[in-house]
């Protein structure tokens, strides 16, 4: 593997540089004083925003872009082998880095690597977290995988021994990681076009939390099945969390932080008594909704107490903290009816922001869902529908391909059809702007409409409003 000398910058190029995350990376070497290029297929907010900063992005991915002065390539999992610049990067014979082993390498100046792993989750806790150091006044360097509204995008470079990073678990990316401290938030059947089975991707996991050193902290959600497989013979000192209260707990489990006598109020904002080790610590607000998001503060609450920060400091950040964006993100209202966008693309993560939503004041729920690779639909096809049942009317778009082409056996109609068996109302259009006027003449005073999906539904809650 090719290995990157930080003190001595060069020239690199980033295939696929719109990424959230690559983006962020590139922005970080670009500020250190890499000369950085890249290219995307198309522009969008983040390209226009890292040319802004003086980043040659080129857009269409073609071999021209790839020069004799660049020194090494980052790509991601999304590339295919086929792709112009990456067989013209071979053919150079210019050293390749994968998106995680570029982070992996970064890793390695920080003595405090914090990396937030889990199917779901991930962002918000990031987010969560890396606010928490932020007005500790710890200075982070920050890779989040959403728009930090405080930090002004998805990068934060930080002037200390902090970094706090995403960890995501597709093609095993983050066993390239080098975590002093990590979070295990979730473990749920995902990714099937690379995993084998649950069972595969709990060994993954189970990889992960190894990879801490003797000195380090692992924080692993308590309520994980079986989740003493995932800490077996790891090295590093473990801590357990989870929900407590009785009226929510799955289990009889006891946990090292629990959250008890959890609330929500009328906007659906949850509150808990916070205890570790079963010692009550203090009473903690939230600003965002949803039982989920209870789950999601327990490690940055813990992970943030060993590092010493006071619970006064983490209290005050998490009573104000808002989400990044696309995490229930309120995008406004129009002839009385408020738009949500949500980023949620697995059966797991709908259910959670539904069942939160149905506690959102509101008539009628609807959602404009967009299934998200044709693999994950044809997998969770019918968990999909439950999870989607809990709105009160379903709009459905075609299937965002991502990295993937449509083999011809899956469509969103087989999704409105499940629907439709558990006595649904759901609508099906091929384009947005379908959905757009579907929904103008529709939706009434009073109602809750969510744009939800990991492509690019987003666009119609913001063309209904004008954005």
């Amino acid at each position: 593997m090719y290995k990157i000398d930080f003190n001595k910058p060069c020239r690199i190029h980033f295939i696929g540089i719109g990424g959230i995350s690559m983006s962020g990376f590139a922005e970080y070497l670009h500020n250190i004083g890499f000369k950085v290029s890249g290219s995307d297929k198309q522009k969008s907010k983040i390209t226009e925003h890292l040319s802004s900063l003086g980043i040659d992005v080129q857009y269409g991915q073609r071999r021209a872009n790839i020069t004799p002065d660049i020194k090494f390539v980052v790509y991601t999992a999304a590339i295919a082998k086929d792709n112009e610049e990456f067989m013209e990067v071979q053919r150079q014979g210019i050293p390749l880095l994968n998106r995680s082993e570029l982070i992996g390498q970064l890793m390695t100046n920080f003595n405090n690597a914090i990396a937030v792993s889990g199917t779901h989750g991930k962002t918000t806790t990031t987010s969560m977290l890396s606010q928490i150091f932020i007005d500790a006044n710890l200075d982070p360097t920050i890779s989040v995988g959403g728009i930090m509204e405080s930090i002004g995008g998805n990068i934060r470079m930080g002037n200390s021994e902090h970094f706090i990073v995403e960890a995501c678990e597709y093609t095993n990316t983050f066993l390239d990681f080098f975590p002093k401290r990590s979070i295990i938030l979730n473990i749920d059947e995902d990714h099937l076009d690379f995993f084998k089975d649950l069972n595969d991707i709990r060994n993954s996991f189970h990889a992960f939390a190894k990879l801490l050193p003797k000195d380090g902290q692992l924080f692993i959600n308590g309520e994980i099945d079986h989740y003493e497989d995932i800490i077996q013979d790891v090295d590093c000192e473990v801590f357990t969390y989870g929900i407590a209260d009785p009226a929510y707990r799955k289990s009889e489990r006891t946990f090292d932080y629990a959250a008890d006598n959890i609330d929500f109020d009328d906007m659906s904002d949850g509150s808990f008594d916070l205890y570790y080790k079963g010692r009550f610590v203090d009473r903690i607000q939230l600003d965002v909704l949803g039982l989920h998001n209870v789950s999601n503060s327990l490690p940055a609450i813990a992970l943030s107490m060993q590092v010493g920060i006071p619970i006064e400091t983490i209290k005050k950040t998490l009573k104000t903290f808002k989400n990044s964006k696309r995490r229930f993100e309120y995008k406004g209202s129009i002839k009385g009816v408020k738009i949500v966008d949500d980023y949620a693309h697995h059966p797991t993560a709908v259910t959670a922001t539904l069942s939160a939503a149905r506690a959102y004041p509101h008539n009628t729920l609807w959602c404009v869902f967009q299934p998200h690779t044709y693999s994950r639909t044809k997998q969770h096809l019918k968990e999909f529908a439950q999870a989607l049942s809990l709105a009160d009317k379903i709009v459905l778009s075609d299937i965002y391909a991502s990295r993937e082409k449509d083999p011809g056996d899956i469509s969103s109609r087989d999704l409105a059809r499940e629907l439709e068996l558990l006595g649904k109302e759901v609508y099906y259009f091929p384009s947005f702007d379908e959905i757009e006027n579907f929904l103008l003449s529709h939706c009434m005073n009073g109602d809750l409409l969510i744009t939800m999906g990991a492509g690019d539904i987003v666009s119609v809650g913001d063309s209904l409003l004008g954005l």
